[in-house]
């Protein structure tokens, strides 16, 4: 007779001395180590761009958390006319009488032009302000299109129909032209036309206005990956096993819409940091003196022809934040979904 072959053979339990199973070999634990979070974060290491491109974004939001800190350090702040203490520092123009817009070792980036201030506290804290707003405008848009996408692609019929023509409404809009316009008003429904409207107003109103009209965007796009995934197979089995509509969501589609929530919110940050620059240029956003980069980027292009040094700085750090983020945020793109490379 011939042995058994092993397949044939029943499957044996192996157990050490006392009778328990073994730990789990290496195999199993390669196995583990490939699951999607870690072959995304492998991919995404081996992206020098996007490397590169996480550390200066990292360094844009140490900077802006710990300015005050910085400006403690450096001994100055970014609201005193330091001209007004020290009239040599400009001269007979109200312009900065040192070289290069009056960079020393005492004012590293130089001073302002007529008023004095300094530009280094100035940029710390503008990048603070800027990247407050547009942080705290993309946890709001994407909160809000993340629920009201859920919610229409899920239920479907006449709330889908109601949801997808307010979309088309909200995109069809020239959001630039309704900021400028639309930004008074919303100033007038808190502020007596002849007071001034505090600092703390207009940023909250900025954050409100930028999420109110920027959800749509991303709340089309998870409506239709919902629309696909609610006729998959485990949702059908999980409303015939009895799960609650709240579980099918949080436990069933939300863990498979992660990927596209943060490439869309990557990729949303840089363009609302540029959008609250605008306004702020334009003057219905944030407004002198308090810092910010397009209040700095506003004040630099009345003195560029005398000064450039004023609208440099803030002008080259918010070109490089922007660019580090978006590549930032291809790269993340691309570690998430492999198959979105070109």
């Amino acid at each position: 007779m011939t042995p058994p072959t092993p397949s044939a053979a029943a499957p044996l339990e192996v157990t050490d001395e006392t009778g328990k199973n073994p730990a789990p070999s290496s195999t199993s634990k390669g196995s583990e180590s490939r699951s999607p979070g870690r072959l995304a974060w492998k991919r995404f290491r081996r992206d020098r761009t996007g490397v590169a491109s996480a550390y200066i974004v990292i360094f844009f939001f140490v900077i802006a958390i710990c300015a005050p800190l910085i400006a403690k350090l450096y001994g100055k702040n970014p609201y005193t006319t330091y001209a007004s203490q020290r009239p040599e520092l400009l001269d007979a123009f109200a312009y900065p009488s040192g070289p290069n817009g009056g960079m020393s070792s005492e004012f590293w980036f130089g001073i302002e032009p007529q008023l004095g201030r300094d530009v280094f506290t100035f940029l710390l804290y503008g990048i603070r302000t800027s990247l407050g707003i547009a942080v705290a405008a993309t946890l709001l848009t994407t909160l809000i299109g993340v629920v009201v996408g859920i919610t229409a692609g899920y239920l479907g019929g006449r709330t889908d129909y109601l949801v997808g023509r307010i979309i088309d409404i909200l995109l069809s809009f020239p959001s630039t032209l309704f900021f400028i316009a639309f930004m008074p008003v919303v100033y007038g429904l808190f502020v007596a036309p002849d007071e001034n409207i505090p600092t703390s107003l207009r940023a909250v109103s900025l954050i409100l206005v930028l999420s109110g009209f920027g959800w749509a965007s991303i709340a089309r796009l998870l409506r239709g990956q919902v629309l696909g995934l609610r006729e998959r197979e485990y949702i059908e089995a999980a409303k015939v096993t009895g799960a609650s509509s709240r579980r099918i969501v949080f436990k069933e589609l939300l863990p498979n819409l992660w990927t596209p929530i943060i490439i869309q919110s990557t990729l949303m940050l840089p363009a609302y940091v540029t959008a609250e620059a605008g306004l702020a240029f334009l003057g219905v956003g944030i407004i002198d003196p308090t810092p910010d980069w397009g209040v700095m980027i506003q004040r630099g292009a009345q003195f560029y022809t005398e000064d450039l040094t004023f609208m440099l700085f803030p002008g080259l750090s918010m070109v490089i934040f922007v660019l580090a983020f978006n590549l930032l945020g291809d790269s993340v793109r691309d570690a998430l979904d492999p198959k979105s490379k070109r």
